[in-house]
């Protein structure tokens, strides 16, 4: 046995902290907004029947820090047509999904993808 201190048991003033490596990566680059596997199915759902149409050509997802975004394009390189949107910050407002159009004007909002992603079953035209 020897007589020093346990660096390690609580209480020491040692100055050394034991930190949960996990725990320090999440609060220096928190874990982004994803869309789960179900809503992805459901808006993938609408996107291919879009695109058997003839109305949309390409999409992409984008997973930030705050929201995750489903962006949908008529052709490759220019601004997304709608983007369909999940911000869980809202959740408890107004929803956490959103459907957009090219000019940031929100079609429809609410609590639930299915029931926000029937903006498409009308038939929508970009008037330009």
């Amino acid at each position: 046995m020897t007589d020093q201190p346990d660096l390690n048991a609580p209480g020491t003033s040692s100055g050394n902290v034991v930190v949960d490596l996990g725990q320090y990566r999440q609060n220096l680059d928190p874990i982004p907004v994803t869309f789960h596997r179900r809503e992805l199915d459901a808006i993938l759902r609408i996107y291919g029947r879009m695109v058997g149409e003839g109305e949309w050509k390409d999409y992409a997802i984008d997973h930030l820090k705050d929201k995750a975004v489903f962006s949908i394009f008529k052709r490759s390189g220019e601004m997304p047509l709608y983007r369909i949107e999940k911000n869980p910050k809202l959740a408890a407002k107004q929803g956490a999904y959103s459907v957009l159009n090219t000019h940031g004007m929100i079609l429809k909002r609410g609590h639930e993808l299915p029931q926000v992603l029937k903006v498409f079953d009308k038939v929508l035209k970009l008037v330009e």
